[in-house]
């Protein structure tokens, strides 16, 4: 299977990993450290053993299991996020569990992957979230989609959306990545750019879950 870049710079995405599945962590480690514009700077088998450690060698992202022997993931991610504001977060478990799911990006994982996802997908997922995206797995996206479509409904934003600006907050409350969302209304990734900013002056929000739960509580989507 052909395997996802990070692009041509010369200063690779550096992933640390946090799973106590040893074969798991060693697998994950071998591909991103085995894959051009990736490496694999750490991983760890619980939060307590990485906690100090990254404070000396901070990652780019952070691959964190939310099943863990002693502090869970989705408890240590607001920690490790007040603790590492620019380390981005991305949360790996083997079942979508709604109540992990909401907890953990309230808590400001940026991602959230199921384990099985397929390698070239993963890479993908790292690279998104260190471009700034909230990659999910489809399962994920489905449940947050659930999740928020059951919360009070908020005042509606003082802009009124583009069709192009509805539609692409649509792609991603389906799970699409920008680069999908580019591909599925034939715009290249910049123009998706363009229009994630246009979206976020409009909802005053700042990232791309806050848009897509203000637009579904919003109605702006369904």
């Amino acid at each position: 299977m052909p395997m996802a870049m990070a692009g041509s710079s010369a200063k690779p995405i550096r992933v640390a990993i946090i799973e106590d599945d040893r074969s798991l962590r060693e697998a994950l480690g071998l591909l991103i450290d085995s894959t051009p514009g990736y490496s694999c700077s750490r991983t760890f088998d619980s939060v307590e053993q990485a906690f100090d450690v990254l404070a000396i060698d901070t990652p780019d992202v952070l691959l964190l299991d939310i099943h863990l022997p002693g502090m869970l993931g989705s408890e240590a991610v607001k920690m490790l996020c007040d603790r590492y504001p620019k380390m981005q977060i991305m949360m790996l478990t083997v079942y979508a569990e709604q109540d992990k799911v909401f907890e953990s990006i309230c808590n400001g994982a940026c991602g959230y992957l199921l384990k099985k996802t397929p390698p070239a997908k993963l890479l993908e997922a790292i690279k998104e979230a260190h471009e700034g995206g909230a990659p999910m797995s489809p399962e994920i996206a489905r449940k947050v989609v659930s999740l928020f479509q059951r919360t009070v409904t908020p005042a509606a934003p003082d802009e009124q959306l583009t069709p192009q600006e509805v539609r692409l907050l649509k792609l991603l409350s389906e799970g699409y990545s920008y680069q999908g969302s580019a591909e599925q209304m034939s715009v290249s990734v910049n123009t998706i750019r363009n229009y994630i900013r246009s979206i976020y002056d409009k909802l005053h929000v700042h990232s791309k879950n806050e848009a897509v739960s203000k637009a579904l509580r919003s109605g702006i989507i369904a």
